[in-house]
C-alpha cells in the first residue's frame, strides 16, 4: 500500500516511524514532513492546510491510505476530503473532530450523557464571563473555546488573574479566533493522566497510558507549552481505575458521539484528573497527542496500519492491542525562548547517535535541511529524545543520558521529566 502521513512534528514522525515496520505499507509519503522524518518516507513539500494539493498529489500518486494527524486540518474536513476523493483516511471526519474542535460542545456533550467533568459555564461575551467571575469560587481554569494549539487554557488563582485572563482570551484574542467562546470551569485536583484510544465508531481500545509535562520550567513553571515531555505507562492509571474509566467515560463518549450522529473514527485522546470523587474529563482531543505519541507508539507491538484501518473499517473489535510491557520518557528539546520568541536555522549534530540503538529514539518536532544538506533547528521543539527501559526510572536514566548525544546552539530542556514520579514510587 502507498500511504501518505499529513503533518510535520514529532507526532508525525513517531506515526512515521510505527508506519514504516508495517508490512503492508509499500512506499510511505509524509506531507510535510520534516528532516528527521525523511529518513522513513519521501516528504512532500505540502501543507496541512493545502487541501486540494494534498487530494492532488493523492491521486496522482495513487495513494492508498492517508493518515491526518494534527487538529487543524481534521477540524476543517479534510478526512471529508478524501472521502469525497474515493481515498481512505484515518482520522475523525469534521462533525466528529468537533470533540475537540470546540470545548463549549464537549463539556455540554458530557453534560448531556452523565460523563463526569468539572463543573462550567460557557460565555460568548466578555462582560458576562466576568459578571460570572465576580461570585466563582477561585481558582478557576479559563479555556479559549476552540483550537489554540494545546495553550489556550489559563489557570486563574484570584479574581484579578481571572478578570485579565479574560481579557486575553476574548477581547485581546490572543488564541485568535479560538477566543471567541470561552469555557469557565471550576478548578479540579489530583493526578493528571492521558489515555490514547482507538475508536471505530462503536469500538474502543485503549492505549497505554501517558503523563505530559505542559509547563516550559523545570517545577511545573513558567508558561504553558505544546509539551515538554512525556512517560509512558502512569503508574497510578491501575487496572482498576482503567475499568472505572471504561464504563464511565470512554465507552460513554464513544457511545454518546454516535448518538448525537457524529460517529467518531480515529484517536480520541482522553484528558483525565483522578481526583477524590473518581476520574473526570479535563478534555478531549481527536488525535494523537504530541509529545503522547512519542513514548506510546514505540511500545505499540502491533502492526499500526493493521490498527488504523480496522478504526476505518469498522472492525476493532477483531484487533488484540498489545503493548511492551516496559516504560517509556521522552524529553522535549526545545529552543530558548520557547514558547515566546526564539530564534532558528541552527545545526543540529549528533544525530548519527541514535542508528542501530533499538530502545532510543529522536523524534524530530521542528528541523529542516539547509541547501548544502545540513540538519537545522525549525521552531519551539526541535526533538523529543525517547528511551525505553524495564522501568520508568531506567527509561528516564537512558533518555536523560541521550539528550548529550545531539547539540544545537540554544538548546533547552527540562530537567526534571518523571522525576515525581521517581520519587513517588
Amino acid at each position: 500500500m502507498k500511504v501518505l502521513v499529513i503533518g510535520g512534528g514529532g507526532r508525525e514522525h513517531a506515526i512515521c516511524s510505527g508506519l514504516s515496520k508495517s508490512k503492508k505499507v509499500e512506499k510511505l509519503y509524509c506531507a510535510p514532513g520534516n528532516a528527521g522524518i525523511a529518513k522513513l518516507a519521501e516528504c512532500v513539500p505540502i501543507g496541512v492546510m493545502e487541501f486540494d494539493k494534498l487530494i492532488d498529489f493523492s491521486k496522482k500518486e495513487g495513494i492508498d491510505y492517508a493518515v491526518v494527524a494534527p487538529d487543524d486540518p481534521l477540524y476543517a474536513g479534510l478526512v471529508d476530503e478524501f472521502k469525497k476523493a474515493g481515498i481512505r483516511a484515518f482520522g475523525p471526519e469534521k462533525k466528529a473532530a468537533i470533540l475537540e474542535g470546540s470545548k463549549a460542545f464537549s463539556k455540554d456533550l458530557m453534560k448531556k450523557y452523565g460523563i463526569p467533568t468539572a463543573a462550567y459555564e460557557n460565555f460568548d461575551d466578555a462582560g458576562a464571563a466576568i459578571a460570572y467571575l465576580e461570585n466563582a469560587k477561585m481558582p478557576v481554569v479559563l479555556k479559549a473555546d476552540g483550537l489554540a494549539l494545546g495553550k489556550g487554557v489559563l489557570i486563574c488563582n484570584d479574581l484579578s488573574e481571572a478578570k485579565a485572563g479574560v481579557k486575553e482570551i476574548m477581547e485581546d484574542k490572543k488564541f485568535g479566533d479560538a477566543g471567541n467562546r470561552m469555557v469557565i470551569e471550576e478548578f479540579m485536583t489530583g493526578r493528571e493522566v492521558s489515555v490514547l484510544s482507538f475508536v471505530d465508531g462503536e469500538n474502543i481500545k485503549i492505549m497505554t497510558s501517558a503523563q505530559d509535562h505542559k509547563r516550559a520550567g523545570d517545577g511545573d513553571t513558567g508558561l504553558n507549552t505544546g509539551g515538554m515531555g512525556t512517560f509512558s505507562p502512569s503508574p497510578f492509571f491501575t487496572k482498576e481505575i482503567e475499568a472505572e474509566c471504561m464504563e464511565k467515560i470512554f465507552k460513554p463518549t464513544v457511545a454518546a458521539m454516535k448518538a448525537e450522529g457524529r460517529e467518531f473514527k480515529g484517536v480520541i485522546f482522553f484528558g483525565l484528573m483522578l481526583t477524590a470523587d473518581g476520574p473526570k474529563v479535563l478534555e478531549y482531543n481527536a488525535r494523537f497527542g504530541d509529545p503522547e505519541a512519542q513514548v506510546v507508539l514505540p511500545r505499540l507491538k502491533n502492526d499500526l496500519l493493521e490498527v488504523m484501518e480496522a478504526c476505518t473499517d469498522g472492525k476493532l473489535d477483531t484487533i488484540d492491542l498489545e503493548f511492551e510491557d516496559n516504560a517509556a520518557v521522552c524529553v522535549v528539546l526545545a529552543s530558548e525562548g520557547y514558547p515566546v520568541k526564539y530564534e532558528k536555522g541552527f545545526e543540529i549534530k549528533g544525530l548519527d547517535a541514535f542508528d542501530g540503538k533499538d530502545d532510543y529514539f529522536c523524534f524530530h518536532a521542528g528541523s529542516k535541511f539547509s541547501d548544502d544538506g545540513k540538519v537545522l533547528t525549525n521552531g519551539g521543539r526541535v526533538l523529543g529524545i525517547t528511551a525505553k527501559g524495564s522501568d520508568l526510572k531506567e527509561a528516564r536514566k537512558k533518555a536523560y543520558e541521550a539528550v548529550n548525544w545531539v547539540d544545537f546552539e540554544n538548546k533547552y530542556m527540562r530537567h526534571d521529566i518523571g522525576k515525581a514520579i521517581d520519587e513517588a514510587l
